[in-house]
């Protein structure tokens, strides 16, 4: 019998080849995307802001942030108020992909639910968000015990 982290995962990584080459003329790749619109999302956001919000390793956001960074998607700075927190901001660039970008998830999310009714698709949704949040519960205060 299948398991649920089987089929999720399965979902994603479809997800991700399928983000990878809608999104390849922009030189962007399947993990972007989260980056591009929560970085377009809230200017100004901190790397570590970043890290809990797509929930990966600060490490992750800051390979993928240099990347971005020198494909001149994002632009980081020191926060004026407290130096050992590094800011992002999005460029004109990652505006001008944002569109492809939405289009991108949007074209994903209903080639999926294709098949599924209005009702199917909500409930779906439900319990999924009903996952994620326990899902991210599992981790907070887990910092604060190291």
């Amino acid at each position: 019998m299948p398991t649920l982290m089987r089929q999720i995962n399965v979902i994603s990584r479809c997800g991700g080849r399928f983000r990878t080459e809608k999104l390849k003329e922009f030189g962007l790749c399947a993990p972007h995307h989260s980056y591009i619109l929560n970085i377009c999302n809230h200017p100004g956001i901190s790397q570590e802001q970043l890290a809990e919000h797509i929930c990966v390793d600060k490490s992750n956001v800051t390979r993928q942030l240099a990347y971005l960074e020198n494909e001149g998607y994002v632009e980081r700075k020191q926060s004026e108020t407290d130096r050992r927190v590094t800011l992002v901001y999005p460029t004109e660039k990652a505006f001008r992909a944002l569109p492809a970008v939405r289009e991108t998830v949007r074209a994903w999310n209903e080639y999926l639910t294709r098949d599924l009714t209005e009702s199917e698709t909500a409930l779906l949704l439900e319990m999924l968000e009903k996952l994620s949040v326990r899902a991210r519960k599992y981790f907070e205060g887990r910092e604060a015990e190291k």
